[in-house]
């Protein structure tokens, strides 16, 4: 199979090319930088130049290729909501390219499980909560691409948890740390009992190839190894490594504290990957978060050298 990949040279979309590379597929990586170019030809991946934004682009890598996996999203939070509508316009673009050619291609996008409601466990089933304005936002374009199933294509969803984990910067757990390492303690809000979900970025990687190969039309994945970590499990394991104290922050202080991720540090984002599992035959093995918070840290710091 050849497979179309945007945010092909980005944390988890590296690790994806690599995974469909592994697997005998053949990759179209999206890049809008020359250095990315020369990455992934040095994986053994071929590379067409553009961004997301670039509608005749993205149409011609979907023609080339008989799948897409779609990583790229313009993380833009002062327009949030225009970062989601180009998401849209983008799976729109690749989607029809999909639809028109027919035979058995397969579209997998983006989501992610902080669409969900909070507070609970969320499972594959559950849609995005429309009563919160990011979640509606972002949620959106699920649709976009389930509906493309209605059209002949194998259009399928994974829903990344917020510590999508590895070496380096990534997900909440890159603002995180870099706020501890600013403030010089390693903070929880209350009593740190607010949950996020999380998984290996590796263990993604595997979700995308086998959602690829083999995801039903319309079907919702949940790239979740862990249910919920508590933050103060977090955040005690970040301070023991950085050596700094381990301090609980009350709400009316979390903005003053962690500034633009206070959203973030807020959030109790629990999620089931249960019915991933069954649909896909998918198991996770990467390290746990709080595992992995060692090799994080060490990574962030050489890269601050």
């Amino acid at each position: 199979m050849r497979v179309f990949v945007t945010g092909s040279t980005g944390f988890i979309g590296s690790a994806v090319v690599k995974e469909l590379l592994s697997a005998g597929h053949k990759v179209l990586g999206l890049t809008r930088s020359d250095k990315g170019v020369e990455q992934l030809k040095s994986q053994g991946a071929e590379a067409l130049h553009g961004t997301i934004e670039d509608l005749e682009v993205l149409k011609k890598g979907a023609s080339e290729c008989d799948a897409v996996i779609h990583l790229a999203f313009v993380h833009n939070f002062d327009d949030f909501a225009g970062s989601c509508a180009t998401d849209r316009t983008a799976i729109t673009a690749m989607g029809s390219v999909l639809a028109a050619a027919g035979g058995d291609r397969a579209l997998v996008i983006t989501s992610g499980t902080m669409v969900l409601a909070r507070g609970k466990l969320g499972n594959e089933d559950n849609g995005a909560d429309m009563t919160n304005p990011m979640s509606a936002a972002r949620g959106a374009s699920e649709p976009v691409c389930l509906d493309f199933a209605k059209q002949g294509v194998r259009a399928s969803v994974v829903r990344l948890p917020p510590t999508t984990h590895g070496p380096g910067f990534s997900g909440f757990m890159g603002p995180f740390v870099t706020v501890a390492l600013q403030k010089g303690v390693s903070a929880y809000v209350g009593e740190g009992q607010n949950r996020w979900c999380a998984g290996h970025r590796d263990d993604a990687a595997k979700l995308y190839r086998l959602a690829v190969e083999k995801a039903k039309p319309g079907s919702i994945f949940h790239a979740v190894a862990e249910e919920g970590v508590p933050m103060k499990d977090i955040a005690t394991e970040v301070g023991k490594q950085l050596n700094i104290p381990v301090v609980s922050i009350p709400p009316e202080k979390v903005g003053d504290h962690f500034g633009w991720f206070q959203f973030g540090a807020m959030a109790d984002n629990a999620a089931s990957s249960v019915k991933t599992r069954e649909r896909l035959g998918w198991t996770p093995t990467g390290v746990t978060v709080i595992e992995d918070v060692p090799l994080i840290i060490d990574i962030m710091k050489s890269q601050a050298a």
